[in-house]
């Protein structure tokens, strides 16, 4: 009896269960469906309250234009307003509130077609979700996008100028920008940096396309604005100190430094014949398909920093670069600059490929930026050589 419970245990295998397949792969999938429908629910809502409130805008001008020849019509008319739709709707409709609504409809009056009858409040709107928030080919600036929320228009119509409005309306789209991150893109004046080196018909791309990066010029700023460091204006501050709150708020510097940037490393070093360099900050730019290396000044520029970034680049060029990479971008950081130093010390070839910057602890005003950009025409004329007078004697003669 033992021996055949023996011979027993020994012929009996365990029965295998058949192996259940993970649900980990099919939650992903749901979990995408579920987030996309949230996402796509909210922006219905948004959009919603956009369009109604560019509704309630043009039935406020339209009705302002009716007694627009009687005196102080159009305060009383909002602050009775006001008071009834508070009364039936609850808060949210103050006379301020009311006269956001009008300048919403005057600043985009064809944010919704206008045909949309009276007997229809609210127009169809298409908020399909979906995963990129570009602009659809059709669409244009000034026109009613649901990737927008009315959090967004508010802060869009603080911008006076119409072009520059519809350059930040792009963008916020494009780069999927909240609210508060187009809000400090306003401040900062983007649309006022980029167009620094644009002739007439790069604004009016500008304007009508957002930023569009072909050369290394246009990935560029001057001034950059990083404000967001929280870093006093002090003799006191050190490379070292920059570097660091710059890692701290690497996303926000990614988003001051503007598409296409990816961080590499910090402090890389090069070793040549024994001796060690660090190069600051290294990043890769997706669209123009190259290197950057970014070294950074508390002092005003001199030639010997211009001398050793370009050193930095000449070495990634010949070490570091590999085939499908284009040459290697040097941009300094710094307080201070002489353009005419970048000028005579680059020379017109490293000048395509190397860098100077100006960067500012505090957001800068629209009279600073016209006072850099009057600077920036001063230096240009008395640095660029005269024409010469026998090209036009020429065209006489022709």
């Amino acid at each position: 009896m033992p021996a055949s419970k023996k011979s027993l245990a020994r012929t009996t295998t365990p029965t295998r269960t058949k192996a259940v397949p993970s649900a980990r792969p099919l939650f992903g999938r749901v979990r995408e469906i579920l987030e996309a429908a949230r996402a796509g629910v909210a922006r219905t809502v948004n959009t919603t309250q956009v369009a109604a409130n560019w509704l309630i805008g043009r039935e406020i001008v339209e009705e302002e234009q009716r007694g627009q020849r009687r005196a102080g019509y159009g305060a009383k008319l909002l602050a009775e307003l006001s008071a009834r739709l508070n009364t039936e709707f609850g808060r949210g409709y103050s006379v301020d509130n009311l006269e956001a609504f009008r300048q919403f409809y005057l600043d985009y009056p064809q944010l919704i077609s206008e045909t949309v009858p009276r007997k229809l409040p609210m127009p169809t709107i298409s908020a399909t979700p979906s995963r990129k928030s570009t602009p659809e080919p059709d669409w244009r600036p000034g026109v009613l996008h649901p990737s927008l929320s009315w959090s967004h228009y508010r802060q869009l119509l603080r911008v006076t100028r119409a072009e520059a409005r519809a350059f930040y309306e792009i963008e916020a789209i494009r780069n999927a920008w909240s609210v508060r991150e187009l809000q400090r893109q306003t401040a900062s004046l983007l649309y006022d940096r980029l167009a620094k080196s644009k002739d007439k018909k790069g604004l009016m791309r500008l304007a009508t396309h957002g930023q569009e990066v072909a050369q290394p010029l246009d990935a560029l700023k001057d001034p950059m604005v990083i404000e967001f460091l929280g870093l006093p204006e002090s003799p006191r501050l050190v490379e070292s100190t920059l570097e660091q709150a710059l890692i701290d708020n690497l996303q926000t510097f990614l988003l001051e430094l503007g598409k296409g940037f990816a961080f590499v490393s910090r402090q890389e070093r090069i070793t040549i014949d024994g001796d060690h360099f660090y190069i600051d900050l290294v990043f890769y730019h997706a669209v123009l398909k190259c290197y950057v290396l970014i070294d950074l000044k508390v002092g005003k520029l001199t030639h010997a920093d211009l001398g050793q970034i370009q050193f930095y680049v000449n070495y990634f060029d010949r070490e570091r670069r590999t085939e499908g990479d284009n040459p290697t971008l040097g941009v300094i950081l710094c307080p201070d600059k002489n353009d005419a130093v970048v000028k005579y010390t680059l020379g017109e070839q490293q000048e395509r490929n190397i860098f100077a910057s100006r960067y500012q602890l505090h957001l800068p005003t629209e009279q600073e930026l016209e006072r850099e950009i009057r600077r920036e025409i001063r230096q240009l004329s008395t640095t660029l050589p005269a024409r010469a007078p026998a090209k036009k004697s020429a065209k006489r003669k022709a």
